[in-house]
């Protein structure tokens, strides 16, 4: 099985990079402003996200754990044999946020895309997530 890992550094409160993750529907729209253009309930516990260039992925809520601000999920459709992503929410000495973000996949042969797209998408977070009324509702 492959694995990525990203871990990002947030100049923001744990809580409020929490307050975004943990939000399984809005979450990615708060966190990645013009990534996602929309993200909805298809089913319980099943969300499905639509890029900017109309692209969908579809994702099954895991594992949600408040006291170790941790969400897990897994992306669903025939691309993908196996898929664990996680997100958790540390804070570091300054009271910013470490958010590490991991794929675990099969076939292993996505890791390289996953890679890419969670070095693009990193940013993106930062920013959102980092400026001031970023991750706000």
């Amino acid at each position: 099985m492959g694995s990525v890992s990203r871990e990002i550094r947030i100049d923001a409160a744990p809580e409020k990079v929490w307050d975004a993750v943990r939000d399984f529907v809005d979450g990615p729209l708060r966190m990645g402003p013009g990534v996602f253009t929309d993200s909805r309930l298809v089913e319980p516990g099943v969300r499905e996200l639509t890029f900017t260039d109309g692209t969908t992925a579809r994702e099954r809520l895991i594992a949600h754990d408040e006291q170790a601000r941790r969400m897990v999920w897994g992306w669903v459709g025939d691309e993908v044999e196996h898929d664990n992503t996680s997100m958790q929410v540390f804070a570091d000495d300054a009271g910013r946020t470490r958010l590490v973000w991991t794929h675990d996949t099969l076939p292993d042969e996505l890791t390289d895309w996953l890679a890419t797209a969670m070095d693009q998408l990193s940013p993106v977070f930062q920013k959102a997530l980092g400026s001031p009324g970023g991750a706000e509702r």
